[in-house]
């Protein structure tokens, strides 16, 4: 388990499927327009079967006081290879907005991210509007790379994004393949490792 005094990551799973739906349901004059996360049975099972691919992660962030979901954290389309990289998606609840949660949970992802996954590149592609999800990665060091226009269908529309990076601070990589090899042979180990729920 990865945790400070105030909130731990774990993985998401079906059990959570009530706790998550009420949470996102909660939270949509939030959510919207920036984000969609699921807010039916249906679409939570839909989001169960993408974090169970190979290039898909997704945790739940905890309060250590009572063990409620306070947020959720994606890494999305982990790309191997000579790129090593990912994005990220996330989301808080409505009522524990404004706290910090996010942004502990999202420094400890990407520490996990960087460190376990052995990724070298992670990008959040933001709408421009979002001012409070851009305030966000920049506390977490993530610097602005661009602009991309129609770059996500949100919301019965193709939205623009800025796009916003955090490198791993490691200057080489001595051995790429050693540790590409270290986050396959690990991809079905590490939830255990980390959360002690294995990968459903």
């Amino acid at each position: 388990m990865t945790n400070t005094d105030r909130i731990y990551l774990r993985a998401i799973g079906p059990a959570d499927e009530s706790e998550f739906i009420s949470l996102m349901c909660e939270s949509e004059s939030l959510h919207e327009p920036w984000i969609s996360p699921p807010t039916t049975s249906v679409l939570f099972k839909y989001y169960l079967q993408r974090l169970a691919k190979e290039d898909h992660e997704g945790f739940a962030i905890c309060r250590q006081e009572d063990d409620k979901i306070v947020g959720v954290i994606n890494i999305n389309n982990v790309i191997r290879g000579s790129f090593l990289s990912a994005s990220l998606g996330y989301y808080v609840g409505k009522h524990f907005h404004g706290h910090g949660y996010m942004q502990e949970g999202l420094a400890q992802v990407i520490s996990y991210a960087f460190g376990k996954m052995g990724l070298h590149r992670l990008e959040a592609n933001i709408q421009p509007d979002n001012i409070r999800s851009t305030r966000l990665v920049a506390r977490c060091g993530f610097t602005k790379e661009g602009y991309s226009e129609n770059f996500l269908f949100i919301d019965g529309a193709w939205r623009d994004h800025e796009r916003w990076c955090k490198v791993s601070p490691r200057s080489e990589m001595r051995n790429i393949e050693r540790v590409q090899m270290r986050a396959v042979e690990d991809n079905h180990s590490h939830r255990s490792i980390m959360t002690g729920i294995p990968k459903t």
